[in-house]
């Protein structure tokens, strides 16, 4: 079952079923490619009209760049649910002898590794999605700034809850200078996103009076 490639409605259905997985990493992937697209929207709306011929070059670099994260971000889906059940299924290995024990904790630790890389891919790039989001609310089409500043709030929930994921995932970490790194990294994101939130909501305001 790939999932980014399921109906709305029957994704939603698994999302509601008992399963753990997809859970809230999965969802935060899905949010930044909806970011994602919606900056890309703007971008479409923008290139080739004359009243915005001083942006074109950087209106082509948004399109660009928001389809590319977009098909990122849905992969992002099955690759956070994937490396979850690989989680899941170290856990299940056996454990009746100390061998077994060892191999097993190995193989978790390992496997825990994989649920803090792809929620933190996620947020790294909704902190590149946000800055995108900032870039069509100051020079878009100014009929599209609603959708620039939907894009950017979608970009900084989708960010805020790959790092709830990052956080948690590193709770079960053993490695602390692996599990330092990651929160540096973690926190650098976030800052990049809070630094284009608070212009990108200034500008909106205005734009919006």
């Amino acid at each position: 079952m790939i999932l980014h490639e399921m109906t709305l409605p029957a994704f939603v259905a698994e999302l509601a079923s008992n399963s753990p997985a997809p859970g809230g990493g999965s969802i935060a992937a899905l949010g930044g490619a909806l970011a994602a697209g919606l900056v890309s929207m703007v971008g479409e709306l923008t290139s080739g009209r004359e009243k915005y011929a001083a942006v074109q070059a950087d209106m082509d670099t948004l399109c660009a760049k928001g389809k590319a994260y977009a098909e990122t971000l849905l992969k992002l889906i099955d690759e956070d649910t994937a490396a979850f059940n690989d989680f899941m299924a170290a856990m299940k290995l056996p454990k009746d002898t100390d061998e077994q024990k060892a191999a097993r904790r190995a193989a978790m630790q390992e496997a825990a590794k994989g649920t803090v890389e792809a929620p933190l891919r996620t947020l790294n790039l909704c902190a590149e999605v946000a800055k995108l989001a900032l870039v069509a609310v100051r020079e878009g089409n100014v009929n599209a700034v609603s959708d620039a500043g939907t894009a950017g709030q979608f970009a900084r929930a989708a960010g805020t809850c790959a790092a709830y994921n990052v956080r948690i995932n590193l709770l079960g970490i053993k490695d602390e200078a692996y599990a330092a790194e990651k929160r540096a990294a973690m926190k650098a994101a976030l800052g990049v996103i809070d630094a284009a939130m608070a212009e990108l909501t200034a500008a909106i305001e205005k734009a919006l009076g």
